[in-house]
């Protein structure tokens, strides 16, 4: 058994799509193990998004992230990394494939609607930065 992270960003908190994402996961098999909302600082964004700090969108980034509520959440199960990756789809929801959460909700690669972990190592930095 695996955990990751996953955040619904603020685009999915407004558009009321908490309870959807959750029970997309739930019904492929996962547990949500933890969850909590919060709007982040923009110290808090800068931080959790600091391996970004050299990229142009990165002020972005953080001004979006800061804009309204985000729902972080621990999801545990088989393969857990990369089958949410798998669920939530590729980064820009143009790409994703059908039936993903970016395919069916995002509306653009920077509102994308949801983070998750993308390796062991991520994971094992972003659940305590959220869950201590």
């Amino acid at each position: 058994m695996e955990e990751t992270l996953s955040i619904i960003k603020p685009d999915g908190v407004n558009k009321k799509l908490i309870g959807t994402i959750l029970k997309k996961f739930e019904d492929n098999g996962f547990e949500i193990i933890n969850i909590k909302r919060l709007t982040l600082t923009n110290e808090q964004a800068g931080e959790f998004y600091s391996i970004h700090k050299e990229r142009p969108f990165f002020k972005e980034l953080v001004s979006f992230m800061t804009s309204g509520p985000c729902v972080p959440f621990v999801i545990k199960g088989e393969n857990a990394i990369l089958r949410v990756r798998e669920i939530m789809g590729a980064t820009d929801p143009s790409e994703a494939a059908e039936g993903t959460i970016r395919a069916d909700y995002a509306d653009s690669i920077d509102k994308n609607i949801i983070h998750g972990s993308d390796s062991k190592e991520s994971a094992e930095i972003e659940i305590p930065f959220f869950f201590g």
